[in-house]
């Protein structure tokens, strides 16, 4: 992709003033797009803050992206917007690599019961087993495995060594990055008074439309049933989602979050990095949960919760905020009790006295 100055306007549905026009003393082409600190002459990046001039004015990018109120300075080209992070990041979503061409490779196995859509793409080493239907346009990278009866919707993208045990299902426009196990066994034991017995997990595991799942992540088979996880669902790496979990809509699940089993993350809430949730939890709708909390209790739709045990986000803040007080607090007591032996001892020296 390569854009112009008057493309670039187009794009972003601008018109560049003459005084941009005449800034720019050559032909302007944009091949790529880059951090302000790393762009060349041939990259867009953006700024949005004030205290970014400096770094704007040392940059050797072709272009940068401001908001309408950053100060005039001599250097890149400045082309001023009302939201320079969106309009950038509409223009960096043109140079996202195009889908492979579509083709089999010589490698792939596909098992001849297979249904495989329209214009699929299968990479070196992957297996395909039988009875698994793919929808169109999919993309399944080098190394994939998928399990018997799955299914998958169209335009979906697998990347490399991506798993999907049997019977899993897959919906349209998903993404499931690297690494990535769909599907295996929940982690289910019971203690016959000897040993840990394993629990037979007979259930599936269902991904629906436009869900995301990044780099490492499991999803666990349900012992019975269904572990679902919901459309539009955003789910960074290293995360683990237990048998018989309910992912809502729209969660954003960040990396080495947690779900224990049969827990439930309701409609747009948002979990950050580390969050542990015990089993049987649920998670309101809306709700958000600060980093490295431990989630032993239900939360209510709406709330920020943070801590071991999480807990109103105030009132962790607060008690936070009370411990870094303790050592003043020790070194206040300690002094105090000096003072109070002193004093007992000036008492009993002064009744030694008397008498």
């Amino acid at each position: 992709m390569v854009f112009d100055l008057p493309g670039l306007a187009a794009h972003l549905q601008i018109a560049l003033s003459e005084q941009d026009l005449a800034t720019s003393t050559a032909p302007i082409q944009i091949l790529g797009v880059n951090t302000v600190e790393l762009a060349t002459s041939t990259d867009l990046c953006f700024a949005e803050h004030l205290d970014q001039a400096d770094q704007v004015a040392a940059s050797k990018a072709g272009v940068i992206l401001v908001t309408e109120s950053f100060p005039k300075l001599a250097g890149p080209l400045l082309i001023r917007v009302p939201e320079p992070r969106r309009s950038f990041f509409s223009v960096a979503e043109c140079f996202i690599p195009s889908a492979p061409i579509p083709h089999r490779h010589s490698s792939a196995q596909v098992d001849t019961s297979a249904s495989i859509g329209a214009d699929v793409s299968i990479g070196a080493c992957a297996v395909i087993a039988a009875e698994v239907r793919i929808g169109a346009r999919c993309v399944i990278g080098p190394g994939c495995w998928i399990g018997p009866g799955v299914r998958i919707g169209d335009d979906c993208l697998l990347e490399a060594n991506v798993t999907v045990h049997a019977q899993s299902s897959i919906g349209a426009h998903c993404v499931i990055r690297s690494g990535t196990v769909i599907g295996s066994d929940g982690f289910g034991f019971r203690w016959d008074g000897q040993r840990h017995c394993k629990i037979p997990q007979l259930g599936r595991v269902v991904i629906e439309d436009d869900v995301d799942i990044g780099c490492n992540c499991c999803v666990d088979r349900a012992t019975l049933g269904e572990t679902r996880v919901r459309r539009g669902a955003r789910i960074d790496n290293l995360v683990q989602i237990a048998h018989n979990s309910d992912i809502g809509e729209h969660v954003i699940l960040v990396s080495q979050s947690g779900i224990a089993g049969s827990s439930r993350v309701g409609t747009g809430a948002v979990l950050s990095g580390q969050v542990a949730v015990s089993d049987h939890v649920d998670i309101g709708a809306g709700a958000r949960v600060g980093g490295q909390s431990g989630v032993t209790k239900d939360v209510s739709a709406g709330s920020s919760v943070f801590g071991t045990p999480a807990r109103p986000i105030k009132d962790s803040l607060r008690q936070l905020a009370a411990l870094s007080q303790l050592p003043r607090l020790l070194a206040q007591i300690k002094h105090q009790k000096q003072e109070l032996k002193c004093l007992r001892d000036r008492l009993q020296a002064l009744e030694g006295v008397q008498r």
